[in-house]
């Protein structure tokens, strides 16, 4: 190699031009030129320090020839940035988890089963039944023990009155809601029943979006942002019967649990964040402010909530319920799922929202053939053995997971040992990264993203500009990790059907966010203060039926989802 600017020197130089560009602004198209697109004639020294940053080295004459083409590529990109894209126009690439053809299971779709109760009667106060699961809520509306309108007015006014305490609304969305209730009611009376959804109360995370009221996404550059198309997921929920009564919260664009109207709490310590970014689901449903809710996740955003407010959440198989209509973050790990009190609650929300749209590419079609009476005969079960002997400063959940398997195996259940493939998993997070930096380009090059609460370093403003230096083909070359990390993970669910983990012990959130398995978390404890702990169940890609049925047969044999906070 020939001799090349000191680094240092190389370095500097290429920031200060970086600077001058206005990198915040959003005028830096890519790592090897981005003094060109300026218009300045771009320096040996910064092609240095440039190339440094990607993690390559190239000679003098390499360099020299370099300039032509990337004064072409930095003209084509200019082109690139003034065609203005939405958010909801996906890459002409469709990321699959599927590792081979045949992994979408086929058969026929049968009629849903919910467990068996005794209907209960109507209680004195009707807002007993604000910690009520789908299950009892519906036996109660469809014998017209309560009507839907009585069971929407009560979850308005519950919100009404705790959301100053907790911020887990943007909007109420009164006036639809009344008018669903009422509809409900009336083809209930008439003997027409849309199901166990019918006529019961919901909340939908703000980024969803609906006709007539605002899509906020958290954020305060979007705040007055309106669709004239409901989402797929709401649109489902609406033939379900479902009322929606309430926009939910989210930490901006997905992050977290602060918005524009401040930090969204844990009912269960209301000095604590309810976590994010499905921040308002978890407040809002441990809350007892609505019947359920539906959240997103991409890297946590169901887990993490769900396990500090206490909540049941399912996190489908990438590629089982359509994002049309959905604020995109990442489109190769974007998903969409509900967030209850029951693991059968869960199910019966999944089984109104699953299956193809002809809109949004990536999801497939399969059945989900619920039957909350079903056995767990015949299922295989295995335990990440090296996560749940991990010593207790490592892992403080030590005894809540400790019972969790006892009452797995007290179950019948002959537990497996397994491990989980082993990836730098969080190396591949630049997935991510770079592809929520495409998602929000246009708000990092308006400058707009200065607008956001969250500033720091960890925050999306810097992570957008930041993923501007992440190259092209490491982009790709992660994905193809990401290709053999979804192979092993296959070859490790045909030894099980359902793997229960410590929710946060180990990389698995991580690996199987990149790699689409599906997952239920749902708490299994409570700390000295009261606040709640989680235990995760995985699944096989689109095996969501044997992954529930598991977790629900432990929810059964515990207690832990019928507790509620004190508010």
């Amino acid at each position: 190699m020939t001799d090349s600017p000191r680094p240092s020197d190389s370095r500097r130089d290429f920031l200060a031009s970086l600077s001058a560009l206005g990198v915040a602004g959003g005028l830096f198209p890519g790592v090897l030129y981005a003094k060109v697109a300026s218009g300045e004639e771009i320096t040996d020294a910064a092609i240095v320090a440039a190339a440094e940053i990607a993690g390559v080295q190239f000679t003098d004459e390499e360099r020299a020839q370099m300039l032509d083409g990337l004064k072409r590529q930095t003209a084509q990109l200019q082109r690139l940035h003034r065609t203005t894209i939405a958010n909801a126009v996906a890459p002409a690439m469709i990321f699959t988890p599927l590792p081979r053809q045949d992994a979408v299971p086929r058969g026929p779709q049968r009629p849903i089963v919910s467990t068996r109760i005794t209907p209960p009667a109507r209680p004195a106060r009707l807002e007993s039944l604000a910690y009520a699961s789908v299950t009892e809520l519906a036996a109660l509306v469809r014998t017209r023990a309560v009507t839907s309108v009585a069971l929407t007015e009560m979850y308005l006014a519950r919100l009404e009155r705790l959301d100053p305490q907790l911020l887990c609304v943007t909007s109420l969305t009164r006036e639809r809601a009344l008018r669903q209730a009422r509809a409900a009611d009336a083809e209930i009376a008439a003997g027409r029943s849309r199901g166990p959804l019918h006529g019961i109360p919901w909340g939908a995370k703000d980024l969803l979006a609906v006709k007539e009221y605002p899509t906020t996404w958290g954020t305060a550059p979007y705040q007055s942002q309106t669709f004239d198309a409901d989402a797929t997921v709401v649109e489902r929920l609406d033939r379900a019967g479902a009322v929606l009564i309430a926009k939910l919260t989210l930490g901006e664009l997905a992050m977290g649990d602060r918005w524009y109207g401040g930090m969204t709490r844990n009912p269960w310590k209301l000095d604590q964040g309810a976590s994010g970014s499905s921040a308002g689901p978890g407040s809002a449903t441990a809350a007892g402010c609505v019947g359920f809710s539906i959240g997103s996740e991409t890297l946590g955003s169901i887990s993490s909530p769900s396990t500090r407010n206490g909540v049941t959440g399912l996190r489908p198989t990438f590629g089982r319920v359509p994002r049309t209509g959905a604020m995109a973050l990442s489109w190769s790990m974007d998903k969409l799922g509900p967030m209850c009190r029951t693991v059968e609650d869960c199910a019966l929300v999944f089984a109104a929202i699953h299956g193809p749209d002809q809109r949004d590419q990536t999801v497939h079609a399969a059945p989900f053939n619920w039957d909350g009476n079903a056995p767990l005969r015949g299922l295989r079960v295995g335990y990440v053995k090296s996560a749940f002997e991990l010593p207790v400063e490592r892992r403080p959940t030590q005894p809540f997971d400790d019972a969790a398997l006892a009452a797995l195996r007290g179950l019948g259940i002959d537990l497996i040992p397994v491990e989980l493939p082993e990836f730098d998993y969080d190396a591949m997070r630049i997935i991510l990264t770079a592809e929520a930096g495409a998602a929000f380009d246009a708000l990092t090059r308006s400058g707009r993203v200065r607008e956001m609460v969250q500033q720091g370093p960890g925050a999306w403003p810097n992570t957008f500009r930041t993923a501007r230096l992440i190259p092209a083909v490491d982009y790709l070359n992660a994905n193809r990790v990401r290709t053999l990390a979804i192979e092993a993970w296959d070859r490790l669910m045909q030894t099980v059907d359902v793997i229960v983990t410590p929710t946060n012990a180990g990389a698995q959130l991580t690996a199987t966010n990149l790699t689409g398995h599906p997952a239920v978390i749902l708490p299994h404890g409570f700390r000295e203060d009261g606040t709640p702990v989680s235990l995760t169940f995985l699944g096989r890609l689109f095996g969501e039926e044997a992954m529930l049925r598991v977790a629900h047969a432990y929810q059964r044999g515990t207690t832990h989802h019928l507790r509620h906070p004190s508010l």
